[in-house]
């Protein structure tokens, strides 16, 4: 009779496949073609306020990579058990401040693990179908965008007309911080307003007491 050592030794073992040249090149290439797929819907998805080059070619590079870490730890019992310990200390403190972006890279990991793992037809299939849901979220435009508006003020009566010609001219406006600098304010908005339409951005600089007026496209953070 076996042992339970045995027993679990000889499952793990069976579940190991010998190495193909031929699926490892399949594989590969499967990845870069679903790779260069993700950096395109990256690109004609992406809304954020400042699109990253080196960040779009890593999506492609981390898919690449993970399909030939998979690769090899599917074949190995030794190297596989070393890639767990190596990577355990492995330590990642890139920031991601789009949560969108986070969805990608997790699409580009998925990808490289079963493309690895050798289910063709579920990383094309799958891929296609996430596409798919991503471009009709992206069609999807919103009537008003989000913006932040940033105020330099010379007093607080100059709050006040600034805060007039922003009722007047925006329907929706939200103040995110206020602060005093020397006795002078410095607001910050939320404002919600149609796209190209900052023609009040003239007059409210005209306003008197107004400083300094700075409009950012809103992204979902506000570091005060």
């Amino acid at each position: 009779m076996l042992s339970y050592t045995e027993i679990i030794k000889n499952s793990f073992l069976e579940e190991m496949s010998e190495f193909s040249a031929l699926n490892a090149i399949f594989a590969l290439i499967s990845s870069l073609i679903i790779g260069l797929c993700i950096y395109y819907i990256y690109k004609k998805t992406f809304k954020g306020v400042m699109y990253s080059t080196p960040f779009n070619t890593s999506l492609v590079m981390l898919c690449l990579l993970t399909t030939f870490v998979i690769l090899a730890v599917t074949t190995n019992v030794v190297l596989s058990l070393g890639m767990v310990g190596a990577l355990s200390i492995v330590r990642f403190r890139t920031a991601i401040k789009d949560p969108l972006d986070l969805v990608f890279l997790f699409w580009s990991i998925g990808v490289g693990i079963i493309l690895g793992a050798g289910y063709y037809v579920l990383a094309y299939g799958g891929s296609f179908f996430i596409a798919a849901v991503l471009f009709v979220f992206t069609l999807h435009k919103e009537k008003e965008l989000s913006y932040i508006l940033m105020l330099d003020l010379k007093n607080e009566t100059a709050e006040v007309a600034a805060n007039e010609v922003l009722r007047k001219q925006i329907n929706r406006l939200k103040l995110k911080s206020k602060t005093l600098v020397n006795g002078q304010p410095e607001l910050i908005y939320e404002v919600k307003i149609k796209e190209n339409d900052t023609a009040f951005m003239s007059e409210l600089f005209a306003t008197e007491g107004v400083l300094n007026a700075s409009l950012v496209s809103y992204n979902g953070e506000l570091n005060a």
